[in-house]
């Protein structure tokens, strides 16, 4: 059925303006004021609503097998969570560990997706070791349409290279031309202080940041900063949490190396004395890099305002607080990483983002979708709204003022790290290449129509 959506105030990245949407099959074809409502077309009237290109988050991990337990989000109740809070692409890691190829790695995540999704989807692909079976696979990967590699300078002897094989990683990624985005902290350095904290008696949640302080994230960028120089390689900086990492990126960007950086939207909301609060509370809130203190919101705020981070992800990672984290009760090091924020993150960023002056339209549309699209060669099929791209589109209500609850909630984990926390503004309608996956705010999609997307250049 051919989608038609009257009267909405368009807003991408570089236009805001009053007009109708005519879709028809999987794409935008026009775009005037008054368009007539064709006989058979469903009709949405945008009255007094904003119209939004569909918002891409570019670091999730629906399906996470880490730390002895998997996340409990699949790709069927993750991307419908993703929809209904208006994300329409996601990019998940696929994230195999020590003595798994990325091959390997590749078709798990791809069986685990096909037939669930419900949302279009990407994955940058995990290196976790370089042999020499390593670059005929990554041709064959990057052959099959993915154009980015994931690493990780952190969790040694899990996930994390040494550095040789960064060396090579980056060098391949430069040869194909992919991009390699990159968990930057110093793991030799969190294993010690991990060691140390431990023998001294800090086994709580507090235990988490002072293993991982703020200079170890930057340092791990750095290190990160100095291969990419040497190599030429694109770089992608995931979760940067502090002023100090963006501070080594930023002098990196200056001297030619290219480096794009992504925030997360708990770190411009919350800071560490949430991981830090009683009765295992704090767990809730234990991630990699952790929560920093609020000093640095600010200042993300700002770069994100001026265009020295480009994109603000989830890192969704949702482990259930009353089983999963709990195996961390009585040694921090073993609280499964990451919290729930898939489904509200456009709610929050729009919120505490336009909503209290911190962020223009246009720049939240940059920050949530548009940079995204451009950073991992989707733009301009994704990421905007103009004749020819896909039609996903979100119809957001300004108006709308809620409440966020694990209560309520389509992701599946037993907590919600932003419980109680009032949302201004709320997608009513999502559509994905054209066809309504989101009605009146609720889930009216179907589950594996989502498309593995090809992001090679």
């Amino acid at each position: 059925m051919a989608l038609l959506i009257k009267n909405g105030e368009i807003v991408t990245a570089d236009s805001r303006y009053v007009a109708d949407i005519w879709c028809e099959g999987e794409t935008i074809t026009h775009i005037a004021p008054d368009i007539e409502v064709p006989a058979g077309a469903e009709v949405i009237d945008a009255s007094g609503k904003y119209v939004f290109p569909g918002f891409i988050d570019p670091h999730t991990h629906i399906y996470l097998p880490f730390m002895g337990t998997y996340s409990k989000d699949d790709y069927e109740s993750g991307t419908k969570a993703a929809l209904i809070g208006g994300t329409t692409t996601i990019f998940d890691m696929c994230t195999p560990g020590r003595g798994t190829t990325p091959l390997e790695g590749f078709e798990t995540w791809t069986r685990q997706a096909s037939g669930k999704a419900a949302c279009d989807y990407a994955f940058h692909v995990g290196v976790a070791g370089f042999d020499e079976s390593t670059p005929a696979q990554l041709r064959e990967i990057v052959a099959k349409g993915i154009g980015s590699f994931k690493i990780f300078l952190a969790y040694k002897g899990a996930l994390g290279i040494d550095d040789e094989e960064l060396y090579e990683t980056l060098r391949i990624a430069k040869e194909l031309g992919v991009i390699t985005a990159a968990h930057c902290e110093n793991s030799t350095l969190i294993s010690s202080l991990q060691k140390d904290l431990l023998a001294r008696g800090v086994t709580g949640t507090e235990g988490h940041h002072a293993s991982r302080p703020p200079r170890v994230e930057a340092e791990g960028v750095h290190h990160l900063m100095t291969f990419a120089e040497l190599t030429g390689a694109s770089v992608y900086i995931v979760h940067l949490s502090c002023v100090e990492a963006l501070e080594e990126a930023l002098r990196a960007r200056l001297r030619g190396v290219d480096v794009s950086i992504e925030t997360l939207i708990q770190y411009l909301l919350i800071d560490k004395n949430y991981a830090e609060l009683g009765n295992f509370e704090g767990a809730k809130y234990v991630m990699s890099p952790p929560l920093r203190d609020a000093s640095n919101q600010p200042i993300l705020w700002n770069a994100l305002r001026q265009g020295l981070i480009q994109t603000v992800a989830t890192d969704h990672a949702p482990f259930d607080f009353f089983t999963q984290k709990r195996m961390g009760e009585h040694d921090f090091t073993k609280i499964p990483n990451g919290i729930p924020a898939i489904e509200d993150r456009v709610n929050l960023l729009y919120t505490h983002g336009v909503a209290e002056g911190r962020l223009d339209l246009q720049t939240f549309v940059a920050v949530a979708s548009t940079n995204a699209a451009k950073t991992f060669n989707l733009f301009p099929r994704k990421g905007t709204i103009q004749p020819g791209c896909d039609a996903d589109l979100v119809v957001y209500d300004p108006a709308y003022r809620g409440t966020i609850s694990a209560a309520t909630q389509t992701q599946n984990v037993d907590y919600n790290a932003f419980e109680g926390w009032e949302i201004k503004g709320k997608p009513t309608h999502v559509s994905v290449r054209g066809q309504l996956a989101v009605r009146d705010g609720k889930f009216v999609g179907t589950p594996g129509r989502g498309r593995l997307l090809r992001t090679t250049r």
